[in-house]
């Protein structure tokens, strides 16, 4: 049995990419690993192709080919034909010739793993993820200047520099007496998959290395990576790799798990649950958690995405376009009516469109959801997927994108989605709470025959305007674009017919 915890340091490896949560993963790896005599087997992280899981890598030499999902005895098989002395290529999904010294996945030509870039993605499936000897850290030797310069924006709805750049945070909190403090939000209580998941399980070093990059800027001592108590796995992996870099980080964060509810993942309300409250809600600001954050102290918050993209522009700056509106890539989780959920990531001159490539859909295409639950509808994603593009569209950019297909009724699933804000808002301003209230009710109201348009329409305004939370300011977009979009669809029901024919019984 040959079992390695490193993979960069063989030029000759089979790599078996899983989520650490797979069954038969454990099958692959455990046949792989009872077969090979003399060659490095190595578990990596996912790769964010989840029709690929397991995903078993063969490399000799730079040369590397990929099988997916294969059987016990196929993975018996190729560690055969290897330790013979030629790369396995019978049967392959892809074969890639690459630089023997990568350290990224050598991304095939085509197929799902082709989707995009693999920048911040590039380690995940390719390097062992709990081990430091597989990782260069930037933050022992370099702070991110270099990434406060390139004008990053923060990513996601966990990030109190969602959308704007997170150099003016770094220097707010710089600014502001007292000891500064710097928070990883991991906590996204969704049902949704997101980016995040996939760094912090195939490549939570980059994270950590974000993060003490961001605490050196600032001259923070502590940090803290805060995650969800739900995700047991995720907390125990990350455990190991914050114990295993421990003696090379300059600054070490804790690991704190919150409640595993939507509205704990909101950045102040992420505090708050740090601090130990009984009843979790979003602050109120000013003051920005800069000024005034985890137990009074200038705090940033930032989503692992953010950390990410933060160590990538440190680390490479020649990957990250300075002069672009949103440097850097966004992530783009995408799920829906299809076979498997993918992870994939996009430069800014992109199309969104290209998440479609990535997987494969149960129907054909309607629409899409852009920005997770209390995102935006629309019938195309002929943008760039820009925090910029996003927004002028009337859709979230919290990187995820949901495909539905003809199936779909579009006033059900807009309607599912006012309940969910109605149960998951804070309840601590009257527009979160009363607003997402009377907007399910609205709602309801069509399959009895009334649809209140300009009511609809003027009740989200309220609330995009003076809402406390997210999820209150949030709410409507799901509702007003779906509008927009498939009216008619909306009047239908109201004369008792539903186009898609999923939700007659409601008429």
């Amino acid at each position: 049995m040959t079992r390695e915890t490193t993979a960069l340091a063989h030029s000759t490896a089979v790599r078996v990419s899983t989520d650490g949560r797979s069954q038969n993963g454990d099958r692959v790896l455990s046949a792989a690993r009872t077969t090979a005599d003399s060659t490095p087997v190595v578990r990596t992280g996912p790769t964010g192709i989840t029709a690929a899981t397991p995903l078993v890598i063969v490399t000799r030499n730079g040369r590397t080919a990929f099988y997916s999902d294969p059987s016990p005895a196929t993975v018996r098989d190729l560690i055969d034909e290897l330790e013979a002395g030629t790369v396995p290529t019978a049967d392959a999904d892809a074969v890639v010739e690459h630089d023997p010294e990568t350290a990224s996945l050598p991304a095939p030509e085509r197929g799902p793993l082709s989707v995009g870039r693999r920048n911040v993605l590039g380690p995940c499936g390719w390097v062992a993820p709990l081990s430091p000897a597989d990782w260069s850290f930037v933050s022992t030797q370099r702070t991110a200047d270099v990434a406060a310069g390139a004008g990053l924006l923060g990513r996601g709805r966990g990030d109190a520099a969602a959308d704007e750049p997170v150099a003016d945070t770094w220097e707010t909190a710089s600014e502001t007496d007292g000891d500064p403090v710097v928070v990883c939000n991991a906590n996204d209580a969704s049902d949704l998959p997101t980016g995040d998941d996939t760094l912090l399980s195939g490549a939570p070093m980059a994270v950590l290395d974000g993060i003490a990059a961001v605490a050196e800027y600032v001259d923070a001592g502590d940090a803290v990576v805060y995650v969800n108590e739900s995700q047991t796995d995720v907390q125990a992996d990350l455990r190991e790799a914050i114990d295993a870099a421990a003696d090379t980080l300059p600054v070490v964060p804790q690991l704190v798990a919150g409640p595993d509810e939507f509205r704990a993942g909101e950045p102040t309300a992420a505090l708050e649950a740090l601090e130990g409250a009984d009843r979790i809600e979003p602050r109120l600001q000013p003051p920005s958690p800069a000024k005034r954050g985890l137990y009074g102290r200038p705090t940033v918050v930032h989503t692992p995405r953010t950390f990410a993209q933060v160590q990538q522009a440190v680390a490479e700056p020649g990957s990250v376009d300075a002069d672009a509106a949103d440097p850097g890539t966004r992530i783009v989780a995408v799920a829906g009516d299809v076979a498997d959920s993918a992870t994939v990531e996009l430069r800014s001159s992109a199309s969104l469109a290209a998440v479609r490539e990535a997987v494969e859909m149960d129907g054909s295409f309607k629409m899409a959801c852009v920005g997770g639950v209390l995102g935006g509808v629309t019938r195309s994603l002929d943008m760039a997927p820009t925090a910029q593009s996003l927004r002028a569209a009337g859709l979230g950019t919290n990187g995820v994108v949901e495909l539905f297909d003809t199936g779909r009724c579009t006033v059900e699933t807009v309607g599912k989605r006012a309940r969910f804000a109605s149960m998951e808002n804070s309840g601590r301003c009257v527009p979160g709470r009363e607003g997402t209230k009377q907007l399910a009710e609205l709602l309801r109201d069509i399959y009895d025959g009334s649809f209140e348009n300009d009511k609809i329409r003027e009740l989200g305004r309220v609330m995009r305007q003076s809402s406390n939370c997210q999820t209150g300011a949030h709410a409507p977009r799901p509702v007003t674009t779906a509008i927009d979009e498939f009216e008619p669809e909306f009047r239908a029901h109201t004369d008792g017919h539903c186009p898609s024919g999923t939700c007659t019984e409601k008429l």
